[in-house]
């Protein structure tokens, strides 16, 4: 530093350097403003192959220069564009070598991101406290849809993504389209009105899941589903209602208030129906345990039948109960294939109409294949011998069964079963000239 004595005795006029004055500057800077977060327009914006950027904020009054190095710029979570309105925070200083004021930039956002964030954890909390988020009163997905109702705009991707999804998975399932705004001011109206269509549908039974989707985009564009009237709409969804609603980072107060959030579009319709081949296959395996219980039932039934004859004693008593007892199994047989059957037409008749036929011949050949056995088991009743004119003759004393003449000598008195009852009878002697 240079003085001189020009101003008068024992006054010294204090000459800078120029270095020395930016440095200064930047200190007088660095003690009166820093940190300072400034909102203006983006202009001139640039980022150099270092990943550096380099733009201007302006307002109507000034322009200030600034610097935002590659760390925090890699931090951004959107892409600056010349134009756009911005709150940025960092350190005001001095570019010496150019002695340029300049700030160097260390967050960014877009101006009112955070008066609108401010306003969603306002009215999360509200709504949470009043219970519109409990776990409780979340509903799980049914397994076989029916019909979907979707509530989203006609132009949206999201639609086409979550359309293409559905008719991959379930061609089978029908799908009702409730279109509706989704960003603007009238979007929150639109929505309301569409969810409350697809509710009345719901009510009469014409519908079992709702799709409540969107793309991704910023704070603003998915400003619609943070409305309080949407998200009190929502709860009083008479079927779970899915929110699909931006990226899997994107949170609104719709996905809170919803039966099941999806992270994407896409995934909604995903977690809405199972893809068809899933239940083919399942259709399939309980045919074969179907149709394996009736042949193992059929095959007990024959085994006591068979044990039933080995043991069998007086015909009179003994027929009689083994033909109730046949008669018993068979009715149980019946009853027990009647419901299995009626079980399988049940399960089905929620598959497309050529998935049911294939399955319904199967279950129709196992059917008669049952009733065969059926017959086969009322044919080996012993009263259809004795029908046929044959009689079981017993010792009318001993009750022992008598299958040769010499069982049977002459004054022999015995008993014959008919199919209608016993006869008494005594064994005569054989004529003279017989041999």
């Amino acid at each position: 530093m240079l003085t001189d004595g020009a101003q008068g005795p024992g006054i010294a006029r204090r000459v800078w350097a120029v270095g020395a004055l930016c440095r200064a500057v930047a200190d007088a800077l660095e003690a009166r403003f820093n940190p300072v977060t400034v909102r203006g327009e983006i202009t001139g914006f640039s980022r150099a192959a270092s990943g550096h950027c380099y733009f201007s904020l302006k307002d109507a009054q000034g322009q200030v220069r600034c610097a935002m190095f590659r760390r925090s710029a890699s931090l951004l979570d959107f892409s600056p564009r010349d134009g756009e309105l911005v709150e940025v925070t960092g350190r005001l200083g001095v570019y010496e070598q150019r002695g340029d004021l300049q700030l160097v930039v260390e967050s960014m956002r877009r101006a009112g991101q955070g008066a609108l964030f401010e306003q969603f954890l306002r009215l999360k909390a509200k709504l949470e406290s009043e219970g519109l988020f409990d776990s409780a009163r979340k509903r799980e997905l049914p397994l076989l849809p029916r019909a979907i109702g979707i509530v989203t705009s006609l132009g949206a991707a999201a639609l086409h993504d979550v359309v293409t999804c559905l008719r991959r998975r379930a061609p089978h399932v029908r799908v009702v389209l409730a279109p509706a705004a989704v960003q603007g001011a009238h979007a929150p109206g639109e929505l309301v009105a569409g969810l409350q269509s697809l509710y009345r549908m719901a009510g009469q039974g014409e519908l079992d899941v709702i799709l409540l989707v969107r793309g991704g985009g910023s704070i603003e564009d998915l400003w619609a589903f943070n409305d309080e009237q949407l998200a009190r709409t929502i709860v009083q969804s008479p079927v779970p209602l899915v929110s699909g609603v931006g990226h899997e980072t994107d949170f609104t107060i719709a996905d809170f208030c919803a039966d099941l959030r999806a992270p994407t579009p896409t995934a909604a319709a995903e977690m809405a129906v199972q893809p068809l081949e899933t239940w083919v296959a399942a259709l399939g395996m309980m045919h074969e345990r179907l149709q394996e219980a009736a042949f193992r039932r059929v095959d007990r039934a024959s085994q006591r039948l068979d044990q039933a004859a080995a043991h069998l004693g007086r015909p009179s008593t003994r027929t009689a109960q083994q033909h109730l007892r046949i008669e018993r199994q068979a009715q149980r047989l019946r009853h027990a294939l009647a419901n299995r059957l009626q079980r399988s037409r049940d399960e089905l008749a929620a598959s497309n109409t050529s998935l049911r036929t294939r399955v319904a011949d199967r279950v129709t050949h196992a059917h008669r294949r049952c009733e065969r056995y059926e017959l086969r088991l009322q044919l080996l009743d012993p009263r259809l011998v004795l029908q046929r004119g044959y009689a079981l003759l017993t010792d009318a004393h001993s009750g022992h069964p008598i299958t040769t003449a010499r069982d049977a000598p002459a004054g022999r008195h015995v008993k014959a079963a008919l199919a209608d009852g016993e006869v008494d009878l005594r064994v005569l002697p054989p004529p003279p000239n017989a041999a």
